[in-house]
């Protein structure tokens, strides 16, 4: 079962090598598959032409002089040209350790020698639709921020003027006021959503190809070894000739570790598939009914795309995430809405843990590790569950306290708030939910917000959380 992706994702490609013969290989390869590519042979040649170029994708070869593909991965990294460009490492090497440190230094793929065609052109394609997608999410989230914020200064304006206006306009101010909330939340939600979904998709097709080939490849490797095993005992006295290119390759290592090589593949796109997986938990939409749903699974699948965020940087060590999960039952509720004040909570505790660095040393800093505690319960009544969000930043003040859910109000500077994140939660969480939202906190103690729910809601039909349902509305994650 095979599979052309030649034709689905073009780009330009810089091939490092110092092995004429591979790098005229795959410069061939790639050429005939319609990208553009720009060989060279050291990782000094490669970097200065870089700088005057960027590519779209880097294969990158690791035993190399003078410079090996380690040192070139890392001084890539550490410029801000060339820093978010993917790499693929390709190397006749096999070891664990030898993959962990092609990942470690930025490395987003590791290809090992000798290659497969089809394999190299899968992952090339794969990679590069996977960038062109964080390209286009990074562009969409930038125009998203520009339009809110002209929206917000919309909304301020009218706001002054609907102050002036006398008491008898005071009812129809809130009703607009509400409105205009749920515009800004169905407007982001969508755009966000339909790319959120989008990646998932794209996830699925490459993945699904590379599934399908290692089942019939498992089989095929078996089917070989269990030929040559029968060969071997039917005819235990081979030529010499045979048996020094056995003893060279190490044939009966081969027979052995060749299957366990398959069942780490298999362990890889297992992953891969459970990234897509919480995509799609995260993106999934049921606007119009209630649906039993699992919380600990929209947590999950929230903290998944933060997780960049949560990793270490050049200012502070990684967020650690401390999950103390009890058994809850599902919930009546709208998943996508709940998944939104998730968002909006865990995304505005990293903000206050990366406000909370300043004037910090990195030995402090890692001495003393931010978290984020987050953890759930069924609450004495056991007909309510708490679900518990709490970091150990700075922490707030009870007059501060007192506003944060307040329409338009945020701590954060110019650019970096909108002032609805938190009041479009708690309009979630207790007039669409009938729960409760609350925070507690006090300067240097961190800050606690606690989602109150009911386990069972009766406003609406309950439906099967397992039934389709429409495609998703993603959400608004700034306060």
């Amino acid at each position: 079962m095979t599979k052309d992706f030649s034709t689905n994702c073009q780009g330009e490609i810089v091939i490092i090598d110092d092995t004429p013969a591979n790098l005229h290989l795959l410069a061939n390869l790639l050429k005939e598959s319609g990208y553009k590519v720009r060989p060279f042979p050291s990782g000094k040649l490669a970097l200065a032409g870089i700088k005057h170029s960027q590519p779209d994708l880097i294969l990158l070869d690791i035993q190399m002089p003078n410079m090996d593909g380690y040192q070139v991965c890392e001084q890539l990294k550490i410029d801000e040209i060339s820093c978010d460009i993917p790499i693929i490492f390709i190397s006749a090497l096999n070891e664990g350790l030898d993959k962990v440190k092609a990942f470690s230094v930025g490395g987003i793929d590791y290809i090992t020698q000798p290659f497969q065609a089809e394999e190299v052109l899968a992952r090339v394609n794969t990679h590069l639709q996977l960038s062109n997608l964080q390209k286009m999410l990074k562009q969409e989230n930038y125009l998203q921020a520009k339009q809110l914020e002209a929206q917000n200064a919309q909304l301020q304006l009218m706001n002054n003027r609907l102050q002036k206006i006398n008491q008898e306009l005071k009812l129809k101010y809130n009703q607009l006021q509400q409105t205009q909330l749920q515009l800004v939340q169905s407007e982001k939600m969508a755009t966000l959503g339909q790319l959120v979904a989008g990646v998932a998709h794209e996830i699925n097709n490459p993945i699904s190809f590379i599934v399908g080939n290692l089942t019939h490849a498992s089989e095929y490797i078996q089917d070989l070894i269990n030929h040559l095993k029968l060969y071997q005992q039917q005819y235990p006295q081979s030529v010499p000739k045979i048996e020094d290119n056995a003893e060279e390759i190490d044939l009966q290592f081969l027979m052995e570790d060749l299957p366990n090589i398959i069942n780490s593949m298999k362990v890889g796109t297992d992953c891969i598939e459970s990234i897509s997986t919480s995509l799609r938990t995260f993106s999934r939409a049921d606007t119009t009914n209630l649906v039993k749903a699992n919380m600990h699974e929209g947590i999950d699948s929230t903290l998944l795309i933060l997780k960049h965020r949560l990793k270490a940087n050049n200012f502070r060590p990684a967020i650690e995430i401390i999950k103390e999960y009890e058994h809850l039952p599902e919930v009546d509720c709208y998943p996508e809405q709940l998944n939104q004040v998730f968002m909006n909570i865990i995304a505005n505790a990293i903000d206050a843990l990366d406000e909370s660095i300043q004037g910090r040393s990195w030995k402090e800093l890692k001495a003393n590790p931010h978290q984020i505690n987050i953890s759930t319960e069924v609450l004495s009544d056991n007909s309510r569950i708490a679900i518990r969000i709490k970091d150990n930043g700075i922490g707030m003040s009870e007059q501060l306290q007192e506003k944060v859910f307040e329409y338009l109000f945020t701590t954060k500077g110019i650019n970096k708030g909108t002032g609805l994140g938190l009041s479009i939660s708690r309009q979630i969480v207790q007039e669409k939910h009938k729960g409760k939202l609350t925070c507690i906190s006090a300067p240097g103690k961190g800050t606690e917000f606690i989602i109150e729910l009911p386990i069972h809601n009766t406003q609406q039909p309950i439906i099967d959380s397992n039934q389709d349902s429409p495609q998703l509305n993603l959400f608004n994650h700034s306060h």
